[in-house]
């Protein structure tokens, strides 16, 4: 057994001034940044135009003003719709008048809006037209008084406007009625319930203070650097942490500049007219994108030989401190992104080494990160002074992190311990006292290893280890990853299943890629028997790479995507029931 190790805790890069309040936040950046713009948005004539640090803390004054007139104190608010400047300016809004933020993934059913609404003890919902009259159907489930304020300028029974509102707190603003001047905040009170959409199914409501969510905004930024002269697209969901923390607040604690993608199908498009400096995103999406850049180059004259010479280029010129040879030799791809993207940052789960390597080959620097919704959520990440391609970092400063219970290879659950980790469960304390040690260590559930220099490697989910009759251990993520590489697999989930004698084999739930075996078939068309013959070769090549305990046995093809999480996890318990009822 290995010797549980902590090390000394990392000292931040850059001096950031500590902000304990969102308060706080936005009262900093407006002084700071007061006439940059905070905000680049298109009109409903599809032109862009800025909003400037000024004009978003008033709006966001404005709201508070409403909220408070109206007796909301403590109350807790939901929201839901698509990533937007009303969205954002919510989420402050609520919080800097002394209220409690829930936000809900607008990509949940009905049935599962209505649950957060009921347990979360919500009685307002600010969102997008359409989420709001599919819950005003359902409104006598709700309290009595439950409101409805949408994003969008309707005339409805029943339903407010967030434009009324909006000048309601201008109205008394400008009379000098400022409530929100007044409003002395508690940092360490509960500012948001954020209902998880973990890999397990099971939802809980993750309480986070203001204070919870500042130290990780500016713990991350003492160690990435952020200026006011960046700018970055949001693509991913707004209500996830991840995306609330690094996407949002980040920028707005470093006055830089945020625009939001008109959807999937729009980025590239959007890319080109914002220009990012900053690309938040998440491993499957950019996988997606590398997988294109890879077939365009690969598809000119000596686009390969190209390709290998740019990353041996690439590599002297990074070791000499400069990234202008990637960028110079991959000027088109760099251009696709806008011209200007610097910095990729990713996270929520596992990233193909060689994709990182080859972004940051073209110049492109990539920091792959680790959190949780618990922890508000970053942890670890790769950073300024720290690129790695196979490793999630070391932990932020003044966060402490551990491998606890290591076996023989040092690997065991990580444990994590400072001023980022939630309060709790809304109303769960048992669920809390599983997760959360008397002397504040936060259980994480992820496996992981550390090396001497303190850097992290996650090899997967306490749950998700599948143990053989001879007591090894395998980790299905790294065999998804051995799946994931061929290119024949668009996507794999591997777990274990109980045979006949009572051992446990590895199985796996296989995605096909449909182009690559038509490509190497040279068909239009593909027979069930040529899919799977073509899927049992790719798994007899990926056999070869691993031990004999570790080997894919038994395999199903799926016609279809694996149901995952807004960030683009496989919800492994519902695919495996899915599976089941096939």
């Amino acid at each position: 057994m290995s010797v549980e190790r902590i090390f000394p805790i990392n000292r931040p890069y850059y001096d950031l001034p500590q902000v304990e309040t969102f308060k706080e936040m936005i009262d900093r950046s407006e002084s700071l940044y007061s006439d940059r713009p905070a905000y680049k948005l298109k009109n409903k004539d599809g032109v862009l135009y800025n909003v400037t640090y000024k004009k978003f803390r008033h709006d966001i004054y404005y709201i508070g003003n409403s909220l408070v007139k109206k007796g909301y104190s403590r109350s807790h608010i939901a929201v839901i719709g698509a990533s937007s400047y009303r969205w954002q300016v919510t989420y402050l809004a609520v919080t800097c008048s002394d209220n409690v933020i829930v936000p809900i993934d607008k990509e949940l059913l009905t049935d599962n809006i209505m649950d957060i609404l009921k347990d979360s003890d919500s009685v307002m919902l600010f969102g997008d037209k359409k989420y709001i009259n599919a819950i005003k159907e359902r409104k006598d489930e709700l309290p009595e008084n439950f409101v409805f304020i949408c994003f969008d300028d309707v005339e409805e029974d029943g339903v407010e406007n967030f434009s009324d509102w909006l000048q309601e707190g201008r109205d008394m603003y400008h009379s000098g009625t400022r409530y929100l001047n007044d409003i002395k905040l508690d940092k360490d009170a509960t500012a948001a319930i954020l209902f998880t959409s973990g890999t397990t199914g099971v939802s809980k409501g993750v309480c986070l203070s203001q204070y919870n969510i500042c130290f990780d905004v500016v713990s991350v930024l003492s160690v990435v650097k952020v200026n006011p002269d960046d700018n970055c697209l949001s693509v991913l969901p707004i209500h996830h942490t991840y995306e609330c923390t690094v996407g949002f607040f980040a920028f707005i604690y470093s006055g830089a500049c945020i625009s939001f993608s008109r959807g999937l199908r729009y980025i590239m498009q959007d890319m080109k007219e914002v220009q990012p400096t900053i690309f938040v995103t998440v491993p499957l999406m950019l996988e997606k994108f590398h997988a294109r850049i890879v077939k365009k180059i690969s598809a000119k004259t000596a686009g390969s030989a190209i390709f290998k010479f740019g990353k041996s280029a690439s590599m002297v010129g990074r070791a000499f401190g400069s990234k202008s040879i990637g960028r110079k030799l991959f000027n088109e791809v760099i251009e696709t992104f806008g011209g200007k993207l610097r910095l990729i940052v990713t996270g929520a789960s596992a990233l193909d080494p060689r994709v990182a390597e080859d972004f940051m080959t073209m110049g492109i620097d990539l920091y792959i990160g680790y959190g949780l919704t618990e922890t508000a959520p970053i942890v670890m990440v790769n950073n300024d002074r720290l690129m790695l391609t196979d490793s999630v970092g070391t932990p932020l400063p003044n966060i402490e992190a551990k491998i606890h219970n290591p076996d023989d290879l040092g690997v065991g659950e990580i444990w994590v311990r400072g001023p980022m980790v939630m309060q709790g469960y809304y109303k769960n304390p048992e669920a809390t006292a599983e997760v959360i040690t008397p002397d504040g260590w936060f259980r994480t559930g992820d496996l992981g290893v550390v090396d001497e220099h303190n850097c992290y490697k996650i090899t997967g989910r306490c749950k998700n280890v599948i143990v053989t009759k001879n007591g090894k251990n395998i980790f299905p993520e790294e065999v998804e990853l051995y799946l994931n590489n061929n290119p024949f697999i668009e996507e794999s989930m591997v777990y274990g299943e109980e045979s006949g004698n009572d051992e446990t084999t590895v199985s796996a739930q296989i995605y096909p890629n449909y182009e690559k075996i038509k490509e190497n078939l040279k068909r239009q068309e593909l027979t069930q028997e040529e899919i799977r013959n073509a899927i049992a070769e790719a798994i007899k090549e990926v056999n070869k790479k691993l031990p004999g305990y570790k080997k894919v046995m038994q395999f199903d093809v799926r016609e279809e995507e694996f149901v995952k999480t807004t960030t683009h996890k496989i919800k492994r318990q519902a695919n495996i029931k899915k599976d089941n009822k096939k």
